[in-house]
């Protein structure tokens, strides 16, 4: 067969929400990219149903979450409803805290959206080329690049050579597998089935919308603004011989007279693991390549996110000159603690809402009359995780610790404490209205100062920075006096903070430097 080569700076294996964003954030970089996936099209099925509020930032920096927030569910959706079967009333519920309502930290909402839905609009946020049904069948490293082998669906191979290769080919990625790369964690969890269908719910559901319905027969959930339900539930042994329907119909409510029309029925595993390096050479493994947790949460999708966030500005300035290659150690040193954070908190999730199931069926048993509503074994906020998802703190070479003694960080459950602490995400803070910190931040590094002329003497060649001012009544959040300033890295989190006027005139060019050549730390 005929071999036609291709050479581009960037080979995205996988179409999935991750591969996507990668694709779109790589793309205003001026990175020319080619994704290959191996399905012949996106996804039909609803998988990952929640866009948190620290993706919706980055679709916002990508300006998309505007679009992105039209197709979803209005807010009042982002809500847990807890019921016997779906046609019973609730005996608990709790609220997606960041989802069901904007929240101070933020100047987004997570939405509650299907992947099928969400998958489109991240295909048409970007120009590159994307190839479906095109399968790798090989992958060898060289000295300056790596070369993979593509097999398209009808047989035909295409040599590309890429100077990187983004692994998002999912939990079980034949890159990470190629590359022997191990995992650690539970593994697979068991087998789980998606049941699309359609049915008139709305007498039970109308007037107490939510995100997830959490009952005794599985995990149910509302797929489109407009239509569309899937349910979620333990593979049953003989599953090729089930009769979907009706075991849909009694699951829904026994006696209620619910029609249901399956429409697709889809098994999978779920998974619990990290794996134990996110890079090899030239290849680094993001999203479900280089962990897989628990859906409860909606943790998972989200985490990929921001690991294509945390990866992209560091392989765009490798590839345009003004970083170092040993910049991309940094994104194992940076992400790989927040993926067994994020497994745990997923795990934890899992156990406390089992309890909350156990706790009814024990009122069940135990009383002829149940009572009307359980206690949730964890506060209002819990299921918000706004520690996890915008406390996040970096520890790596690409991150200059100032000589302040910092806090303990709130990185994991729900409480958040913005700080302008460096490693920790920049906080949200209004600089106009409706031009938030986060709305500074791009392309480039970002200088937030009270002071901008000081600063402007200084030499930034030759990495983009934008200096803005910042007013005065947030430097003492930020820990800032009158000639202070935080550098922020495209990725919106903050790599260097002098607190007053800097050491020397060449302190900033000192920062770029140190974070764009970032080595190991000691015991990375």
């Amino acid at each position: 067969m005929p071999v036609a080569d291709t050479e581009v700076a960037v080979l995205i294996v996988g179409g999935g929400p991750v591969g996507l964003t990668a694709r779109a954030l790589l793309e205003r970089w001026g990175v020319r990219v080619l994704l290959v996936e191996k399905h012949r099209e996106l996804s039909p099925f609803p998988r990952s149903r929640l866009v948190n509020v620290r993706s919706m930032e980055i679709y916002r920096q990508l300006g998309l979450a505007a679009g992105i927030t039209a197709n979803a569910f209005a807010p009042e959706y982002g809500r847990i409803r807890f019921r016997d079967t779906l046609c019973d009333r609730d005996f608990a519920t709790a609220a997606m805290v960041g989802v069901n309502a904007p929240v101070p930290e933020s100047p987004v909402t997570g939405v509650v959206t299907s992947q099928d839905r969400l998958e489109p609009t991240l295909l048409a946020a970007a120009g590159a080329q994307v190839r479906f049904g095109t399968e790798l069948t090989g992958l060898a490293e060289e000295t300056d690049s790596v070369v993979a082998l593509l097999v398209d669906r009808r047989g035909d191979e295409t040599r590309v050579r890429a100077r990187y290769v983004i692994a998002a080919d999912g939990a079980t990625s034949t890159v990470r597998q190629r590359l022997g790369i191990d995992t650690t964690g539970p593994g697979a969890m068991g087998g789980f089935t998606t049941v699309v269908f359609d049915a008139d719910l709305d007498r039970w559901c109308a007037h107490q919308p939510a995100g997830v319905y959490f009952t005794a027969h599985g995990l149910f959930g509302p797929l489109y603004p407009e239509r569309g339900w899937a349910w979620f539930v333990p593979t049953p042994e003989d599953a090729a011989h089930t009769d979907w329907s009706d075991l849909l119909a009694r699951a829904i409510s026994p006696g209620a007279g619910v029609r249901a029309d399956v429409l697709r029925v889809q098994h999978w595993v779920m998974n619990a693991f990290v794996a134990e390096r996110f890079r090899h050479g030239r290849i680094l493994l993001t999203g479900d390549a280089a962990h897989a947790v628990p859906i409860v949460g909606g943790l998972g999708m989200n985490a990929g996110i921001a690991d294509v966030h945390n990866l992209c500005w560091k392989l765009a300035g490798v590839l345009h000159g003004w970083a170092e290659p040993s910049l991309l150690g940094s994104y194992e040193a940076e992400r790989q603690p927040v993926a067994h954070r994020t497994l745990r908190q997923a795990v934890e999730n899992t156990r406390l809402l089992l309890h909350v199931q156990n706790r009814r069926r024990e009122q069940r048993r135990t009383s002829e009359a149940a009572p009307a509503h359980v206690e949730l074994p964890w506060s209002d906020r819990y299921f918000a995780q706004l520690g996890l998802v915008l406390g996040a703190t970096y520890h790596s070479g690409a991150v200059l610790a100032d000589n302040s003694t910092p806090p303990e960080p709130s990185d994991t459950g729900t409480d958040y404490i913005p700080t302008a602490e460096p490693g920790r995400r920049m906080p949200h803070l209004w600089l106009a209205p409706d031009r938030s910190t986060l709305d500074a931040l791009g392309e480039w590094f970002t200088l937030l100062t009270p002071d901008p002329t000081h600063w402007q003497q200084q030499t930034t060649a030759p990495w983009p920075l934008h200096i803005e001012a910042l007013p005065d009544e947030h430097t003492d959040l930020c820990g800032l006096r009158s000639h202070g300033a935080l550098l922020i890295r495209p990725d919106g989190h903050i790599g260097a903070r002098w607190r007053d006027r800097p050491p020397s005139d060449t302190a900033l060019h000192h920062a770029l430097t140190t974070i764009t050549r970032s080595t190991p730390r000691d015991g990375q």
